[in-house]
C-alpha cells in the first residue's frame, strides 16, 4: 500500500536568495542532522544566461534502525539520489528525490519546492510532498514502514529549525542582503557573468519592514465557507495559531482530507477546526475520518443545520422552563455551559413540546458552542476547540427516569455524538444523586469512549474539596448555587403546567418531522434496481434542476424522456406529488419491454458519480411530456484494469458493500417564463449538466519516509 504525506506550506519571512544562502550551507553534510552523514555532487550545469542551476546529488543516510534488521538487509547506510532545480529569474528551487538502495522492493518519491509568498515578494514558502511504497522487505514490511515514518517525521520537524539555524549564521556573519538575480550584460557578443555577492553593500530590505501578509485562511467565516481552489493551501502558522500542535502526520492528514473535501465538494466546504474534530475521533484514520465527516456534511445539508442558529426562534416555553445557559468560561479557555438537568421537568417539556424540539434546542447549544470557542481562540490568542458542560444533578429523580424522556435523551446523545465529535472538552457532573448510576447505566453505552473519559463525577459537596470546580474553574465564575461567587442567569425551571402538555395524536403526527421537513430525500439504489424519479412535463422550454449528493458508493445518472406515461406503481408506494416514495423496492418507471431510441430517449449524456461528489444541474425541456430521472448502481468491475493503478480508489471502494449505494436528492421543476431569476436555472440556453465538483479523488491515509530535502 502506498503511504503519502503532504506537509502544511511552511512561510519564512526572509527573502528567496537569503532562504537560498541558508539551504547551501547544509551541504555537503549538515551536523543537525546525525544520520545525513554525507552528499556528492554528480553533476552541476546551468544555462546560458546562469538563470538555471541544475544540481544533482547522491546522499548517504544512516537510517536508526536495528542492528538485527540492518544485517538482515546487508546494508550500512541507504543511498538516495537528489535532483536540485534552482531557477534565479523566477526565484524558485524545486527539490526531487528518490531511493537507491533497495529501489526494486521500497520506491520512496520525494518533492519539496522554495517558491515566494504570493502576496508579499520578500518572504518564501516552503511545501513537502513524498510518497512510501513498500512492495517487499524480506518479511519486515510492517517493521520498516513503522520506522520510516518515524524518521521522516523528525526529520520533517527539524527541517524549520536548520533553516533558522543558518539563517541566524547568516545574520551574525553580517549577510543581511543578497540582491536578486539579473540578466548578464553581453559585451562585444559575449555575455558578461556576475557572481552573486554572499555580502551586500546594496540597501537591505529588513524582514521587519515587509508587508504583513495573511497568516493562511480567515478562521472567522461562517460555518461552511466558501472555497476558492484546491491551491487554497494552509500554512504551518495558521495550523499552531489556530489548530494547535499537529505532529506532521497529523497536519498531513488534515491537508489531504481537505483537499479531498475541495476536489469532491466544490463550492462550500467545512472549516478547518470541524474537519480536525472528524480526524480526531478516528483518531487520524483518513478512510475512517472522511467516512464519519461525510455522513455529517450529508445530515447538516439534509437539515439545513447550518442555519439554525439564525432561523430557529425558540418557543416561549422552552425559554421560561429550559434550565440551562451559557456562562463565561473555565481556566482553559473554554466556553462554559451551566446545565440544572435536576430542576429540569423533561417530562413536562417532552410532554408539552415534542422530543424534535428538544432535539433543536440541543443542536443549538452546540451550534453555539462552536462559535463560542472560535470566539474565545480570539481573545486568549490559542486554539480553544471545545467546550466545558457543568451539570448539576440537584434534585434528580425518578421522574427523570420517564420513559419518553429517556427514550429523548438517548436520541440527542446518538445524533450528537454522530455530528458533534471531540466538542466537548470536560463534563462535570455535581451533587449527583443515589439515581445517578441508574441513567449512567443507560446513557453511557451510546457515549464514544473518548468523550466518556472527558466526565467527572461528583456526589454531594465532593466538587468543593481538592481535585473539585476550583481546580478547573475559577471562584469568581462558578455560579452562586454552587456557593461560587458569580450570580448565573437560568431558568428556575419547576413543573411545566399539564393545561399545556399536547395528546399523544399531536405529538406523534409531529415525529421525525426533522427528518421530514427537509427539502431533501434519502433513496437507496441495489444492484439491478435504479431508483427513478417521473416528472412531468406540460410546457416546452421548462426547466428541471437537481441536486443531489452521493452519501455511499457510486452512481450513473441519467434522464429520460418518454411520449408515453410510465404505468403508475401501487398507490402505497408514491409520494407527494406523484413521485416515487423510497421503499425497500424502488419502482420501476421504464418498463422492461420499452426500447431505447423507439419508446424512450436519453436527453442528457450519463454522468457518473462517485462517493462523496454534490452535483448541481438544470436541464431545459425540449417536449411536454414524461421525464424520468434514474439513478444506476455502477459497479467498479468494468473498470478493474484501470483502476489498479490507482490503489487509493480501489481500497476506498473496498469500503462500500457491492449492492448498494445512497443519495440524497432535490428536484424542482421551473416554468420557462421564470427560470431566469432562480439561482438554480442555467446560465445560459444550452442545457447539460453542471457539475458542483471534480472527479474525486478518494486518497488513503499514508506517510512516507525520507531525510534528504527538508
Amino acid at each position: 500500500m502506498v503511504q503519502e504525506y503532504q506537509s502544511p506550506v511552511r512561510i519564512y519571512k526572509h527573502p528567496f536568495e537569503i532562504i537560498m544562502a541558508a539551504y547551501e550551507r547544509r551541504f555537503p553534510k549538515c551536523p543537525l542532522i546525525p544520520v545525513f552523514v554525507d552528499s556528492k555532487i554528480l553533476n552541476q550545469r546551468q544555462n546560458e544566461d546562469g538563470s538555471v542551476l541544475v544540481t544533482e546529488r547522491r546522499c548517504t543516510i544512516d537510517v536508526d534502525a536495528p542492528r538485527l534488521l540492518k544485517r538482515i538487509a546487508g546494508v550500512e547506510y541507504l543511498y538516495f539520489r537528489q535532483k536540485n532545480t534552482l531557477n534565479r529569474r523566477d526565484r524558485t528551487l524545486h527539490i526531487e528525490v528518490h531511493n537507491e538502495t533497495f529501489s526494486n522492493r521500497v520506491v520512496v518519491s520525494e518533492f519539496c519546492s522554495y517558491t515566494v509568498h504570493p502576496e508579499n515578494e520578500d518572504w518564501t514558502c516552503f511545501e513537502q510532498k513524498a510518497s512510501l511504497d513498500i512492495k517487499s522487505f524480506f518479511g519486515f514490511e510492517g517493521a520498516a514502514e513503522k520506522i520510516a515514518m518515524k524518521q521522516y517525521a523528525a526529520s520533517i520537524k527539524k527541517g524549520k529549525e536548520i533553516i533558522e539555524y543558518y539563517l541566524k549564521e547568516l545574520d551574525e556573519e553580517g549577510v543581511t542582503c543578497i540582491p536578486r538575480w539579473t540578466p548578464p550584460v553581453k559585451s562585444g557578443g559575449v555575455i558578461a557573468r556576475t557572481q552573486l555577492p554572499t555580502r551586500s553593500t546594496a540597501r537591505p530590505i529588513p524582514v521587519s519592514s515587509a508587508k504583513d501578509g495573511p497568516p493562511g485562511k480567515d478562521p472567522n467565516s461562517s460555518t461552511e465557507l466558501v472555497a476558492g481552489s484546491p491551491d487554497d493551501k494552509l500554512d504551518a502558522d495558521y495550523i499552531r495559531r489556530y489548530l494547535g500542535d499537529l505532529t506532521p502526520l497529523q497536519e498531513s492528514c488534515l491537508i489531504r482530507l481537505r483537499q479531498w473535501l475541495q476536489e469532491t465538494h466544490k463550492g462550500k466546504i467545512p472549516k478547518d477546526q470541524h474537519i480536525l474534530r472528524f480526524l480526531r475521533a478516528r483518531d487520524f484514520n483518513l478512510d475512517k475520518a472522511r467516512e464519519f465527516l461525510c455522513q455529517s456534511l450529508t445530515w447538516r445539508k439534509q437539515h439545513q443545520v447550518d442555519f439554525l442558529l439564525d432561523t430557529w426562534e425558540h418557543p416561549q416555553l422552552l425559554q421560561d422552563y429550559f434550565t440551562g445557559a451559557w456562562h463565561h468560561h473555565d481556566k482553559d479557555g473554554r466556553p462554559l455551559y451551566v446545565l440544572r438537568l435536576g430542576q429540569m421537568d423533561t417530562k413536562g417539556l417532552v410532554r408539552a413540546l415534542g422530543e424534535e424540539v428538544l432535539l433543536r434546542q440541543v443542536l443549538s447549544i452546540n451550534e453555539e458552542g462552536l462559535r463560542r470557542c472560535e470566539e474565545n481562540t480570539r481573545v486568549f490568542g490559542r486554539p480553544i476547540s471545545c467546550w466545558t458542560c457543568l451539570m448539576d444533578l440537584e434534585g434528580l429523580n425518578m421522574r427523570h427516569m420517564w420513559r419518553p424522556g429517556v427514550k429523548a435523551l438517548l436520541r440527542v446523545i446518538e445524533v450528537v455524538e454522530a455530528n458533534y465529535p471531540e466538542t466537548l472538552g470536560r463534563m462535570f457532573i455535581v451533587r449527583a444523586p443515589r439515581v445517578f448510576p441508574v441513567l449512567w447505566t443507560l446513557v453511557s453505552p451510546l457515549i464514544d469512549e473518548n468523550s466518556r473519559k472527558k466526565f467527572l463525577v461528583y456526589a454531594g459537596n465532593d466538587y468543593q474539596g481538592p481535585g473539585g470546580l476550583e481546580d478547573y474553574i475559577d471562584r469568581g465564575i462558578i455560579p452562586d448555587f454552587l456557593r461560587g461567587d458569580c450570580m448565573c442567569d437560568i431558568p428556575e425551571g419547576g413543573a411545566v403546567p399539564k393545561s399545556l402538555y399536547r395528546t399523544a395524536e399531536e405529538l406523534e403526527n409531529e415525529e421525525n418531522c426533522l427528518l421530514t421537513d427537509s427539502i431533501y430525500k434519502s433513496a437507496n439504489i441495489f444492484k439491478g434496481t435504479p431508483f427513478e424519479m417521473l416528472i412531468e412535463i406540460t410546457e416546452a422550454s421548462s426547466v428541471i434542476t437537481w441536486d443531489f449528493d452521493v452519501s455511499k458508493g457510486d452512481v450513473i445518472f441519467n434522464i429520460y424522456h418518454s411520449k408515453m406515461a410510465p404505468q403508475p406503481p401501487k398507490k402505497d408506494s408514491l409520494g407527494a406529488h406523484g413521485i416515487a416514495s423510497l421503499g425497500a423496492v424502488n419502482t420501476q418507471l421504464i418498463d422492461k419491454s420499452w426500447v431505447l431510441g423507439q419508446d424512450y430517449s436519453m436527453v442528457e449524456k450519463a454522468l457518473t458519480c462517485q462517493e462523496g461528489e454534490s452535483v448541481q444541474g438544470s436541464h431545459i425541456t425540449r417536449w411536454p411530456g414524461s421525464y424520468i430521472l434514474q439513478w444506476r448502481f455502477h459497479s467498479c468491475a468494468a473498470n478493474a484494469a484501470s483502476s489498479l493503478a490507482r490503489v487509493d480508489d480501489v481500497l476506498a471502494s473496498l469500503q462500500v458493500p457491492s449492492h448498494k449505494c445512497k443519495i440524497m436528492y432535490y428536484s424542482e421543476v421551473l416554468a420557462s417564463h421564470d427560470f431566469r431569476g432562480s439561482m438554480t436555472s442555467l446560465e445560459s440556453y444550452q442545457s447539460g449538466f453542471s457539475q458542483l465538483s471534480a472527479a474525486t479523488t478518494t486518497s488513503s491515509q499514508s506517510h512516507a519516509s525520507s531525510t534528504v530535502s527538508r
